[in-house]
């Protein structure tokens, strides 16, 4: 689903026609089983729950260079500075998050690599890896980029932020704290992609429409059916501007 469509998908409840069997005996025999993994599902919901709200302050920090959260990404199963299409590394420096950081890499390894497996960021997700989920959105400079296709060697001397760039848990921008109250993720895995579109979208236009709003973020993709929500969190922020 995109910004196209204003329908917000809500979970599926007990009585739903598509979770009843067509067999009752089927359905009988599997109620045992259905308690179980209800409760299951009622952990890892919150559990989720728990990251998404994290993500959404900019707790993905570098700190210590632990990255714990900061699941490694890689397309052959090698090391980041083996990805890509040259195995000869160079020392890439960039600005991260206010912070001169260098890194010995693979000049065409993607920025996502560089910043999950490297850097210790765990905000911006790996996706589609086509530029074409947003979940991987961070901004160089003001403007927002795809990080999945985005040569780190093309930032070398810049500036990059993810959300841990834009607050902290302790003290959210503006921005993130709207996307709090406003409970815009489920899932939360497309949020970090939404907040730094969001950011470099109100840095420009600080005074958007609804419409404007829903156009600046269509490229992103958000399964989980929340778009109303994200619209609603970034006219807060708009206005808190």
């Amino acid at each position: 689903m995109t910004f196209e469509d204003d329908t917000t998908v809500e979970p599926c409840g007990p009585d739903c026609a598509c979770a009843t069997s067509d067999d009752a005996t089927d359905a009988e025999a599997a109620d045992d089983d259905t308690r179980s993994s209800n409760r299951r599902g009622a952990v890892g919901a919150a559990a989720a729950g728990a990251g998404a709200l994290s993500a959404l302050a900019g707790c993905n920090s570098d700190s210590g260079g632990d990255t714990t959260n900061a699941t490694s990404i890689s397309g052959s199963g090698t090391t980041s500075a083996d990805t890509g299409g040259s195995e000869e590394t160079e020392s890439i420096s960039f600005t991260l998050n206010g912070e001169e950081r260098t890194f010995n890499v693979s000049p065409d390894t993607p920025l996502l690599y560089v910043l999950r497996n490297e850097a210790g960021m765990n905000g911006p997700k790996f996706g589609c890896g086509l530029s074409q989920c947003g979940a991987c959105t961070t901004l160089l400079g003001d403007n927002a980029i795809r990080s999945c296709v985005t040569p780190v060697s093309s930032v070398n001397g810049k500036e990059v932020t993810t959300t841990s760039g834009l607050g902290s848990t302790e003290d959210p921008s503006a921005l993130q704290q709207a996307f709090i109250d406003q409970q815009a993720a489920q899932c939360g895995y497309c949020i970090s992609g939404m907040i730094m579109e969001a950011e470099s979208f109100l840095r420009e236009n600080t005074d958007p429409s609804r419409q404007e709003i829903k156009q600046a973020l269509n490229g992103h993709l958000c399964r989980c059916g929340t778009h109303n929500r994200i619209v609603d969190a970034v006219e807060q922020a708009a206005g808190e501007r």
